[in-house]
């Protein structure tokens, strides 16, 4: 599941000039399901680490340092990192090792099939971690959405019947019952509403003024970097006999 939140957007325009209104919030998506089976695998990571440092004889709490630095930063970038902030002036993708930046005007395409992917205008694709693509939950709403329509079909059914001529009956039934409130959306995985709301956005504002600029994509070096040295340490423990 998909939980879009709000935090504040990219600072202040420059220039002097002052933005009308309130300052608007950047709508934040993350998978739930992935924080919450990250936060799992640290537990038990951390808990078999700790245990291997303190009660360890010989290598093996050392080994268990490198396995935690080598182990941890990737659990993180997968599970508590992936994020997609939409503003009204661009689209922020934070990726397991990488931050892209992509200003509305130049994205060419939300795309949602087996994965989530976002298109520049440059044919460049950026797969959306934050909003894993599950088949299960997609199969879920089709199921409710045909419940859904066949419960409206048979109103609409009973009130067309109680207003049949002939039917005295059957027609004050009719007359007293509701009609139908207007249409109602089709129900959409989570995923899928969060990729609606995207193209909303982005159609909306691609052709403002604000929303053009350039693509900027920036690695986690805070993530690489300590997953290469404990991958680096753990090799030359056990290497060394």
């Amino acid at each position: 599941m998909n939980t879009p939140a709000q935090q504040p957007s990219g600072p202040e325009p420059e220039g002097g000039h002052e933005s009308e209104g309130p300052e608007v919030e950047d709508r934040v998506y993350r998978s739930t399901s992935g924080i919450a089976g990250g936060v799992l695998l640290l537990a038990i990571i951390g808990w078999l680490c700790v245990d291997a440092v303190v009660t360890g004889e010989g290598r093996a709490p050392w080994l268990a340092l490198a396995t935690l630095l080598a182990i941890v930063p990737p659990v993180v970038a997968y599970t508590l990192l992936p994020a997609v902030y939409a503003g009204d002036d661009r689209l922020r993708v934070r990726n397991p090792f990488r931050t892209i930046v992509l200003p509305w005007g130049r994205v060419a395409a939300l795309r949602a099939g087996y994965t989530n992917e976002v298109v520049s205008d440059a044919g460049t694709k950026y797969q959306l971690w934050a909003l894993p693509v599950s088949l299960r939950a997609r199969k879920r709403a089709a199921r409710r959405e045909m419940r859904a329509t066949g419960e409206r079909a048979q109103g609409v059914d009973v009130r067309t019947a109680g207003q049949a001529p002939g039917a005295g009956g059957a027609s004050r039934r009719g007359g007293a019952a509701s009609a139908p409130g207007g249409t109602e959306a089709p129900e959409r995985a989570p995923s899928d509403r969060a990729m609606d709301e995207l193209r909303e956005l982005h159609e909306n504002r691609q052709t403002a003024g604000s929303a053009q600029g350039e693509v900027s994509v920036r690695w986690s070096y805070e993530i690489l970097a300590p997953t290469l040295a404990g991958v680096i340490l753990l090799t030359v423990l056990l290497a060394v006999t």
